[in-house]
């Protein structure tokens, strides 16, 4: 019996392209057939799949990953050409539709767009079909240069409110050591995602084809956690390797979220990537948002920096300049700038009318700390 209702598979570069000499068929067929008995379970699966770039290297016979910005931008989106006629060929084997949708972050990063994105892909899940998530890297140079759609997979995750995220790798798992210098690695079969520990154990991405290494893999189950999405590390070498996680066998190094499920628009503000600003606020402010659970008020705040309108996501920061909470913002930074300070009581006469008192109400907040 299957453990998890709602899973999200993510597929590194070089592990779908067999080191980079294109399309490994055989690999796919293997991955499709197991998450089709997934849905035939009644599992909902979404499958986040790097690989457009390097089949694209395969595709146009270039002998490396191109630096350009222009040539890496072309070349994904030949080689996502040959990714979607792959997927799409191996679920109809097995009388199921697949689903194309390319994201960047600044999708879930605009609220609007968050909210589309999860309707669809809720959509897409009740017609049984199998979404196929990849940066669109065609369109946004941020994303290539930012990782290997370790991160987008958590931020998916967050976005279907997923039980489980699974990172397909070309390695065993975490280890507390570079398995390859110390033959005495021992793999992290269970962990805290949280832990701060992983970090450390996590080294630096040595891929040429993906942007994405340990680190970041290690960094979006943090991420995933966050909304009480678990995380498996496994090698996606393993025989049957997805339907065996899903089934509870312990493979790979599983870390797990230690908090259930936040509201869907907490998920939303925890898997936020960049904020239009930043609030900095004084000791009481931030005592009142962390032990009192109340909403931010204007006289808690000492300085406004960056430019944001009403409903963006904004930063608050202790004095320390530490990222305590962040949240959905009542007032646009300039009428911001004008209400710090003061009491509520004073914003009618300030700006001449008054949306909310406070600042960031309580339910539009979440904190980033611990």
């Amino acid at each position: 019996m299957n453990r998890y209702k709602k899973v999200v598979v993510k597929i590194g570069s070089a592990l779908i392209t067999a080191g980079g000499r294109g399309l490994d068929r055989d690999v796919i067929t293997a991955w499709a057939e197991q998450m089709a008995q997934l849905r035939a379970d009644g599992v909902d699966v979404v499958l986040v799949s790097s690989g457009s770039i390097a089949e694209g290297i395969s595709r146009l016979g270039l002998k490396s990953r191109p630096r350009n910005i222009s040539e890496l931008q072309a070349t994904a989106a030949v080689g996502q050409m040959g990714l979607v006629q792959a997927y799409e060929a191996c679920f109809k084997v097995h009388g199921l539709h697949s689903a194309q949708i390319l994201l960047t972050y600044a999708d879930l990063s605009n609220r609007r767009r968050y909210l589309n994105a999860r309707t669809t892909l809720r959509t897409l899940l009740r017609f049984g079909t199998i979404p196929v998530i990849n940066e669109n890297d065609s369109v946004s140079n941020e994303e290539i240069r930012f990782g290997d759609n370790d991160t987008l997979s958590a931020m998916v995750a967050n976005l279907i409110e997923a039980d489980l995220l699974i990172i397909l790798t070309d390695q065993q798992g975490l280890f507390d050591a570079d398995p390859v210098e110390n033959p005495a690695a021992k793999l992290i079969d269970k962990a805290d995602a949280r832990d701060p520990k992983l970090a450390e154990y996590a080294g630096p991405s040595s891929g040429e084809l993906g942007r994405g290494g340990m680190q970041t893999k290690v960094s979006a189950a943090r991420l995933a956690a966050r909304s009480g999405t678990h995380t498996v590390i496994v090698s996606g070498q393993l025989e049957n390797v997805i339907n065996r996680v899903v089934q509870g066998e312990s493979l790979g190094s599983f870390l797990e979220a230690s908090e259930g499920h936040l509201a869907a628009r907490k998920q939303w503000l925890a898997g936020h990537m960049r904020c239009a600003g930043e609030l900095c606020l004084d000791d009481g402010a931030v005592d009142v948002l962390v032990n009192r659970n109340a909403s931010l008020l204007p006289i808690g705040v000492k300085a406004v920096n960056g430019v944001f309108n009403r409903g963006e996501v904004v930063a608050c920061r202790a004095p320390d300049g530490a990222e305590i909470a962040r949240g959905l913002v009542n007032y646009p930074s300039d009428e911001c700038k004008r209400i710090i300070g003061k009491d509520s009581r004073q914003i009618p006469d300030i700006l001449g009318y008054q949306d909310d008192p406070e600042l960031i109400n309580r339910e539009n907040l979440i904190l980033m700390k611990g």
